[in-house]
């Protein structure tokens, strides 16, 4: 997978973090970040890789994300390693 085919998998499961309120409130929380920080970061690489991390940490998230976009549970995985600091990310 290349950085931009992996930004467009990570935006994807930003839309699917934000269609969900609860959801949204977890990664805010976790995160720390307001709604409008989230915003204002929502096309940098690094960012769009915390967002892959926020869902490959949790295995229900990360099949439920899977399962509404019609994707391999593989994939997010794939994209996180695509973007800055996935190289030393090893998820299974």
């Amino acid at each position: 997978m290349n950085p931009d085919e992996a930004e467009f998998l990570a935006i994807r499961a930003l839309g699917h973090i934000a269609a969900d309120d609860d959801l949204l409130g977890d990664f805010l929380s976790l995160s720390g970040l307001s709604v409008d920080e989230l915003r204002a970061r929502a096309g940098e690489p690094e960012f769009l890789g915390g967002i892959l991390d926020f869902l490959l940490a949790d295995e229900a998230r990360l099949l439920a994300f899977c399962e509404s976009a019609d994707i391999p549970p593989r994939l997010p995985a794939a994209a996180r390693r695509a973007l800055p600091g996935g190289e030393e990310v090893h998820w299974s």
